[in-house]
């Protein structure tokens, strides 16, 4: 299996589209996507936002989507909105591969660290971080990589 990983295009917004909408249904939250592909491009084009894709024979399998916020304590911090591999693809290192892309981008952008929230249900995911030295909360496990 060929994995490439490259930084998204706004040609790209509609395969990421459904990779969002299979994270929903995987977090049994599909009713509460409000989002389509017309305002994800033009958030795009406003540059709120950016994203890393993971592809295997040309088809998107994963996407890492992030943008940058400002802490008064930190300083600039990345925030990882989602890391979402297809259900298919899991097990594969992609999600390893897309994190890694983030933490460097990141790291690239003079950021003080990276950000984002897990579901403290997805075990999977907990243990995915935890390989990190990942910091994290109570509730939603609020996580933070301080570089």
């Amino acid at each position: 299996m060929n994995i490439t990983t490259r930084q998204g295009t706004a040609e790209d917004i509609t395969a990421v589209f459904e990779l969002v909408k299979e994270l929903a249904i995987y977090e049994k939250a599909l009713n509460q996507v409000t989002n389509n592909v017309d305002k994800m491009t033009r958030d795009y084009h406003q540059k709120l936002y950016d994203f890393f894709v993971a592809e295997v024979d040309g088809k998107i399998i994963g996407l890492s989507l992030y943008y940058f916020r400002y802490s008064t304590w930190k300083g600039k911090r990345l925030y990882m909105e989602d890391i979402i591999v297809t259900e298919e693809m899991r097990g594969n290192g992609i999600g390893k591969i897309l994190f890694d892309a983030t933490v460097s981008a990141a790291k690239k952008s003079g950021c003080s660290g990276m950000m984002w929230q897990v579901l403290d249900w997805n075990t999977s995911a907990v243990g995915f971080y935890r390989k990190y030295g990942t910091n994290f909360d109570n509730e939603w496990i609020n996580c933070n990589l301080d570089f």
